[in-house]
C-alpha cells in the first residue's frame, strides 16, 4: 500500500512539473544540479574520473568547474522529463526542434545512432510530430527499470504517440522488421551493457567496450545510418535534434571498424559540447586483458 502511494505521488510530482512554465521548470533543474554537484557521492566521484580519463590535459580546477556545468545541465534533463513523458506535442515542440538532413518521410529503411547528451530522450519529437509530417513510427531500445511501476508507466508514456518501445533484453527481430517497414529505429550504443555482442573499440584514446548492434543491424537490413544527436541551442532556450546524411560505406564487412568509427563521431560531438555528454555513466567499468576498473 505504502509503495503505491509512493509511486502514484511520483506520477502527481511529474504531472505537476509538466504544467509548470518552461523557464521555471529549467530554473528548478538548475538548482537540483547545482546541489547535486556540491555533494559528495559514488555518481559524482564517476563523473570525474570518466572527465580525468578523456580529458587528461585539464588541471583539477577545469574539471571541476567541467564537472559542476554537466551537473546542472544534468539536473535541467532531469526535470525536462516531465514533458518528455508527459508534455504535449505542442510542448514538445516549443522545447525541441528537430533539423534533418534527410527527408524523414521517404520511407527508406533507417537507423538513426543516438548518443547519450542530457537531451538523449529528445527522440520523443518525432514521434510526437509523426502524424502530423507523416513520418513512420519510432522504435527503440529500452532498458528495464527495477520498479515495476514505473516501468510500465514510462514505456506507456514514451509510446504515447504511436511509437514502439522494445526491451533490450530481448531479441532483434522485432527491430529488424520496423527497419524493413520503413520505421525510424533508433538506438544509442554509447554506454557499457557488457561484453556480450560488443567489442572493445577506441574512445578518447582509451580501449572501451562498446555494443555492436548498429553495424549488425545495418547489415542485416539493408538500412542506411545516420546519426542524430539532441543538443542545447546556443542560448539554452530548448533543443536542436539534428539528423545527419547517411555514414558513407556503412557499414563494412567488419563490425569492429564500424563500431570503433561510430565512436569516432561521438568523440567529434563530445568534445563540441562536453558538459552535455552523459558522464555519470561508468562507460569504462568492463575493461580488456582484466584490467583493473577506473571505479
Amino acid at each position: 500500500m505504502f509503495k503505491s502511494l509512493i509511486n502514484y505521488s511520483g506520477v502527481v510530482f511529474l504531472k505537476l512539473l509538466s504544467i509548470l512554465p518552461y523557464k521555471l521548470l529549467v530554473s528548478i533543474g538548475y538548482g537540483l544540479g547545482y546541489v547535486a554537484a556540491r555533494i559528495p557521492s559514488d555518481r559524482n566521484r564517476v563523473v570525474k574520473t570518466n572527465l580525468h580519463l578523456c580529458f587528461p590535459e585539464l588541471d583539477e580546477n577545469a574539471i571541476d568547474a567541467l564537472s559542476k556545468k554537466h551537473w546542472r545541465l544534468l539536473g535541467r534533463s532531469l526535470v525536462e522529463k516531465s514533458i518528455i513523458w508527459l508534455g504535449s506535442v505542442k510542448q514538445l515542440s516549443n522545447m525541441i526542434e528537430v533539423q534533418s538532413e534527410v527527408d524523414l518521410s521517404d520511407q527508406k529503411p533507417r537507423i538513426l545512432v543516438n548518443m547519450h547528451f542530457t537531451g538523449i530522450e529528445g527522440s520523443i519529437i518525432l514521434s510526437a510530430l509523426a502524424a502530423e509530417k507523416n513520418w513512420p513510427r519510432t522504435s527503440g531500445f529500452f532498458q528495464r527499470m527495477k520498479n515495476p511501476f514505473f516501468n510500465r508507466k514510462i514505456i506507456e508514456w514514451r509510446n504515447r504517440f504511436g511509437g514502439n518501445s522494445i526491451d533490450r533484453q530481448g531479441n532483434s527481430r522485432e527491430l529488424i522488421r520496423e527497419i524493413k517497414k520503413g520505421g525510424f529505429i533508433i538506438i544509442a550504443p554509447d554506454i557499457d551493457l557488457g561484453t556480450k555482442d560488443s567489442a572493445f573499440v577506441p574512445f578518447f584514446n582509451i580501449s572501451t567496450n562498446t555494443i555492436t548492434a548498429v553495424s549488425r543491424l545495418a547489415k542485416i537490413s539493408g538500412a542506411e545510418v545516420c546519426m542524430m544527436v539532441t543538443a542545447l541551442k546556443p542560448d539554452e532556450s530548448g533543443y536542436i535534434c539534428a539528423i545527419s546524411k547517411p555514414i558513407k560505406a556503412f557499414p563494412t564487412d567488419d563490425p569492429v571498424i564500424d563500431t570503433a568509427l561510430l565512436n569516432e563521431y561521438f568523440e567529434k560531438e563530445i568534445r563540441l559540447r562536453p558538459a552535455e555528454y552523459y558522464w555519470v555513466h561508468k562507460r569504462f567499468k568492463n575493461r580488456p586483458s582484466q584490467e583493473l576498473s577506473p571505479y
